[in-house]
């Protein structure tokens, strides 16, 4: 896979590894995120985004995804490989901007080496 890609075999899509990672993973929280890690035991991280109805309308919902991929995307080979990712907004007070998502999320994917342990 590239390095400044986004493919099927890095998403997760089926329900049953949403639930399981809801179950089994670690949470970490943020002011606009949960993120839930685990392990996958695959040589690839893969990413799930959940971002619920209370969170806005549509067009505010397809916009944050939008910014959430963008920044795995460009970040990936500075996240450790072999887990799953699923990051959960949360309700919306204000406007989330691309360097708000990246400051929040990049604080603790990237720079944060004991989550990973």
């Amino acid at each position: 896979m590239g390095l400044c890609t986004f493919g099927k075999e890095e998403r997760i899509v089926r329900r049953k590894d949403f639930i399981d990672l809801n179950l089994r993973g670690k949470r970490y929280l943020t002011k606009h995120f949960v993120i839930v890690l685990r392990k996958n035991g695959r040589h690839i991280t893969r990413l799930g985004i959940n971002v619920g109805k209370r969170v806005g309308g549509s067009v505010e919902r397809n916009r944050i995804k939008r910014m959430v991929r963008e920044f795995f995307r460009l970040n990936k080979q500075g996240i450790p490989k072999g887990y799953d990712i699923m990051i959960v907004a949360l309700e919306q007070g204000d406007e989330v901007s691309f360097s708000r998502v990246n400051e929040e999320l990049g604080d603790l994917l990237l720079k944060d080496a004991d989550l990973f342990s």
